[in-house]
């Protein structure tokens, strides 16, 4: 199995890191037929995503996305572009264009 780790931080707070997590989640959905689930809590969130060969979690603070995700032996071969694919769009979360 490979694993992807990628954590970013942020100012953007709880309530707006939420929104944005929420969009990603849903263009997950979208573009890559991930099924995504979103669990808030008080301090966190939790969006997990799982299709076949992959599965994992983008916990969300007020102050960090923290990405973590597992391939499975067919995926791995990908490791490198996924890993940049999800690099992108987790910065694009952090740093939207202008």
């Amino acid at each position: 199995m490979a694993d992807i780790l990628i954590e970013r931080q942020h100012t953007l707070g709880l309530a707006q890191a939420r929104e944005l997590a929420r969009q990603w989640g849903q263009q997950a959905e979208d573009h890559y037929q991930l099924a995504c689930a979103y669990a808030a809590g008080e301090a966190q969130d939790v969006l997990s995503f799982a299709r076949a060969g992959v599965s994992g979690i983008l916990t969300v603070s007020a102050t960090a996305f923290t990405l973590s995700a597992q391939l499975g032996f067919l995926l791995s071969a990908f490791k490198p572009q996924i890993e940049a694919e999800m690099t992108k769009k987790l910065n694009a979360l952090v740093q939207p264009e202008a």
